[in-house]
């Protein structure tokens, strides 16, 4: 099995603000767009936050690039360009799992950090090319997916699956450490063994349990075979998000 840390949502480039903690709640705030899409922010109820978040740099009625795209504990998820070629190149695929990251704070602005949000089991891969319709729309979701409108890569790709995003900050979602900057992360043993992909460096790896993040890449890939270890850091991190469990054996692709 492979696990995937997917950075997602607002952060200093895309949005130039961290997502908000709302009354203990992470919301991640897609990046906005002006193109390829159909959904506003007031369209997902998120208008007014976007606005607040933003003071109103962002307006509700703007587009979004709505992706992940999560209802009804389902997910779907387009990846597209090199970060697609980075997937492809690492066997991710059926039986897999996205752990949906992003840069979060309180409404404020303090206390900025990067954050686990969200999970997807991957349990099929579609292949929508440079030219996707109406046709290749995910079932199941009831706003279109943007990685089906427009022109894309020809590697342009949709995960589908097993999804949720969770409704807690449980400080155990918390990966950067306190204190110290958003990049410094807190991660479990293990990782350092696995291996995570644009971590080759040795000198990412400081102190046992801590790692220097990479500030740009999205999709963060860890090959954790059939490890007890990480699977059980995996099911307590899916407890967390959102009281899921599984066995590691039975998603190893």
């Amino acid at each position: 099995m492979k696990i995937v840390f997917s950075r997602k949502g607002f952060d200093s480039s895309a949005g130039r603000a961290p997502s908000p903690i709302i009354n203990g709640r992470p919301i991640s705030l897609p990046i906005p767009t002006q193109r390829r899409s159909n959904t506003t922010y007031e369209d997902l109820g998120l208008g007014h936050i976007v606005e607040a978040t933003t003071k109103k740099r962002i307006a509700g009625s703007s587009l979004c690039h709505h992706d992940p795209m999560f209802e009804n504990t389902r997910c779907a998820f387009g990846q597209t360009a090199a970060s697609q070629a980075h997937l492809e190149n690492n066997g991710v695929g059926v039986g897999d799992v996205f752990l949906f990251f992003g840069l979060f704070s309180d409404l404020d602005g303090r206390d900025r950090h990067h954050r686990l949000f969200g999970f997807m089991f991957v349990e099929n891969v579609i292949k929508l090319g440079s030219r996707p319709s109406a046709d290749d729309q995910p079932i199941g979701f009831s706003r279109r997916h943007p990685h089906t409108i427009g022109d894309w890569n020809a590697n342009n790709t949709l995960y589908i699956g097993e999804g949720q995003v969770t409704h807690s900050a449980h400080d155990d979602l918390r990966l950067s450490q306190r204190p110290g900057p958003v990049g410094h992360w807190k991660v479990p043993n293990w990782l350092s063994e696995t291996g995570l992909t644009y971590h080759r460096r040795k000198e990412r790896w400081g102190t046992p349990g801590t790692l220097s993040v990479a500030a740009r890449g999205q999709e963060f890939v860890c090959d954790i075979g059939n490890r007890t270890d990480a699977g059980v850091w995996l099911n307590h991190t899916l407890t967390t998000l959102c009281g899921y469990q599984i066995k590691v054996a039975d998603h190893h692709g």
